[in-house]
């Protein structure tokens, strides 16, 4: 599960870094070019598939630990759902503030 959340923190903040890098140039001076994915839409998948995967990861998880409590009866609570939650919040938020950034 951590490692699935590391690499949706990953995607999340390179997407948002991304986007932030394209917004300064284009604050410099450079050049617009039209293309039909551009940074901002870049960013948006970037993010918007890096909370697919954390969900897609916590589906699993909680699956797995349901399996493992019919089979074990002290099976600790694990704190990478609580750490994936965290890592959901950001990751909305850097989508909102891309998708609502003009």
């Amino acid at each position: 599960m951590m490692a699935w959340v590391r690499t949706a923190a990953s995607l999340i903040s390179f997407g948002f870094t991304i986007y932030k890098f394209f917004q300064y140039m284009r604050e410099q001076g450079a050049p617009a070019q039209h293309r039909l994915l551009g940074p901002r839409e870049f960013a948006l998948l970037l993010i918007a598939i890096g909370l697919f995967a954390l969900v897609l990861a916590t589906l699993q998880s909680r699956h797995e630990m349901r399996v493992m409590r019919k089979h074990y009866a002290h099976v600790p609570f694990s704190l990478a759902n609580v750490v994936a939650a965290m890592v959901a919040i950001l990751g909305v938020l850097a989508f909102l503030a891309v998708m609502l950034k003009q």
